[in-house]
């Protein structure tokens, strides 16, 4: 596997390197290849398009390989199984890895069956350039440990998945973005912490979807630690949250909030804290 480790950085060059990373991504339009489950297609497309990326929903292994060589990432979100679909993934990575792009795995309800469990861990070992965005359940149950999980629902805080995080970030080279009421982003040099999003946000299915594909935009133009992805979208749920009766709004003002985020926003909201390095 590769080593996606980081440099460390301060607080004042990150904040300038999302909002370069976002300037990148509406420049260069990247196309980023989703396998992904039927509740979030739609969703996860949308949001892709709104900050300035080119989703492609493809599933079918007789194009595949084909595509990897096009695209700029692979974003794997495992939230609707059968055979086939393990199939499926387990082909898209072998392709992602043999064009040298980086894979974002979503392990969606993972620790809620043997099925779920097994299917992520097998597909992180075998990614290279891997990056890892699960609520803090998933992360700990993929890093072999208890979690407490609902479902697809988190049962733990983020703070108590951050060992977990830090074995995976070992154990498969990979990066690990951890979402919740708090979010980090854990790197081989660095942990950092970031306190936007809004406590409606959890009442709209697929918000954490649509970070695990805007994580594979940003990943497209190199940005692989998971920070930009993050930072933008917890700034965006943020602000979206203000101007919504309801979670029905919220889902619309996200995908406008997404589509209209500047830089002056990311400086003004952006709530960040490098707490380990």
């Amino acid at each position: 596997m590769d080593n996606p480790s980081q440099p460390i950085f301060n607080s004042a060059t990150l904040t300038a390197n999302i909002i370069a990373a976002l300037a990148q991504v509406r420049e260069q339009k990247p196309l980023v290849v989703n396998i992904t489950n039927y509740v979030v297609m739609n969703n996860t497309a949308n949001a892709l398009l709104a900050i300035g990326a080119s989703p492609i929903m493809t599933h079918s292994r007789q194009e595949m390989a084909e595509m990897m060589q096009i695209s700029g990432s692979l974003v794997i979100n495992i939230g609707t199984l059968d055979n086939e679909w393990i199939q499926r993934m387990q082909f898209a990575v072998e392709q992602a890895n043999a064009n040298n792009k980086p894979i974002v795995l979503d392990p969606v309800g993972c620790g809620a069956s043997v099925l779920r469990t097994h299917t992520a861990r097998t597909l992180a070992a075998k990614a290279n350039n891997l990056i890892i965005r699960g609520n803090a359940s998933e992360i700990i149950a993929l890093a072999g440990e208890t979690s407490q999980t609902k479902g697809v629902d988190a049962l733990d805080s983020s703070d108590t998945a951050l060992v977990a995080a830090q074995t995976l970030v070992a154990q498969y080279q990979a990066n690990v973005v951890i979402s919740g009421e708090v979010d980090y982003v854990v790197t081989a040099s660095q942990t950092i912490r970031l306190r936007n999003g809004h406590h409606m946000m959890p009442y709209v299915t697929g918000m954490g979807c649509s970070l695990t594909a805007l994580t594979g935009a940003f990943a497209a133009i190199g940005e692989t630690s998971g920070l930009a992805a993050t930072a933008i979208y917890a700034i965006v749920g943020e602000i979206a949250a203000e101007q919504s009766a309801g979670p029905a709004t919220l889902q619309l003002n996200i995908i406008d909030g997404l589509y209209q985020i500047s830089a002056e926003q990311i400086q003004q909201r952006l709530n960040m804290a490098v707490v380990a390095s």
